[in-house]
């Protein structure tokens, strides 16, 4: 396996920024790849040891290309994530004014969180999606486009000027990065663990979801993450990306875990790694009756019954 990260390219984004936060980087060629699609197939055909890509922002949800990606095809699984911090620049070339901009282009990823801004500012601007913002400001350059939003630190890579700095219509806004790669044996539990999974139900009826988060609820388990994305059965159809609290080897995950596989007609796990930015501290301390202590405890008395030992 050669070791290399593939990574959302070109030179420039977002998600490059994020990945080189990492410091196993170091030691990897980083190689930029024109889509998520391309970058996580990448990995699937054993050109890169793992991709890094977007699945998440805090202003729009999750990422649905990665989201579709990961749900179809050939299993891979999350072995760790990162938060980053987004604020976008609007990206001209040279001698270029704010009224001169009647074109933009960007991430589809990006609309959401400069919207306002571009209604405020830009109101007559078309706008029209680039594969990643820093492809943005690539056909900027081109002369495609009159302004890209992207990353400040894009501009000279690209030889543009950026004309507005600090755009972001929510206060805060991140977008979280997973490195993603083969299946294997997840990392022992760091503590401050999350775990995803995708759902299918057997079949659609009355109370289904709530089936399958009870099993998380029952036990305790708080998610991070619920989005439903359309299985391409036809309309009505959906499977549930779960990012759900806790590690695979927790006994009360373990249990969540194998009650959905009892009900759901398929559950792919996509990995138990590291929650970003959160340490041991930051765990919310387990309802009663719903630790793992509590689970092994009740597991062995169970034990005990069926033994004949009270």
């Amino acid at each position: 396996m050669p070791a290399s990260y593939a990574y959302l390219g070109p030179e420039g984004t977002f998600t490059e920024v994020a990945l080189r936060t990492l410091p196993e980087t170091a030691t990897r060629e980083l190689i930029p790849y024109v889509s998520v699609q391309s970058a996580l197939d990448a990995v699937r055909a054993g050109d890169a040891e793992a991709a890094f890509v977007p699945i998440e922002n805090s202003v729009e949800g999750g990422i649905t290309t990665t989201l579709d990606e990961l749900v179809a095809g050939e299993p891979l699984m999350i072995y760790r994530e990162v938060l980053l911090s987004i604020t976008f620049a609007l990206l001209v070339r040279p001698g270029t004014r704010l009224s001169d901009v009647k074109t933009v282009t960007a991430h589809p990823a990006a609309q959401p969180q400069v919207r306002n801004w571009l209604k405020a500012n830009l109101p007559d601007a078309v706008w029209e999606s680039s594969a990643s913002n820093a492809d943005g400001a690539r056909l900027v350059q081109e002369g495609r486009y009159d302004a890209a939003f992207a990353g400040e630190f894009a501009a000279a890579r690209y030889g543009l000027e950026p004309l507005v700095t600090e755009i972001h219509d929510a206060e805060n806004a991140q977008t979280r990065f997973v490195l993603v790669g083969r299946p294997a044996r997840p990392a022992a539990p760091s503590g401050a663990d999350k775990t995803s999974v995708v759902l299918w139900q057997r079949d659609d009826h009355p109370g289904g979801l709530r089936d399958l988060l009870g099993e998380f609820a029952t036990r305790g388990i708080n998610l991070m993450l619920l989005q439903s994305r359309p299985t391409g059965a036809g309309i009505g159809n959906y499977c549930f990306c779960v990012d759900a609290e806790g590690h695979i080897t927790d006994r009360r995950m373990a249990e969540a875990l194998m009650g959905l596989k009892r009900i759901c007609l398929q559950v792919r796990f996509l990995g138990s790694y590291p929650r970003a930015g959160l340490g041991p501290a930051d765990v919310r301390p387990p309802l009663a009756g719903t630790s793992d202590e509590e689970f092994v405890a009740a597991a062995d008395w169970v034990a005990r019954c069926q033994d004949g030992r009270f």
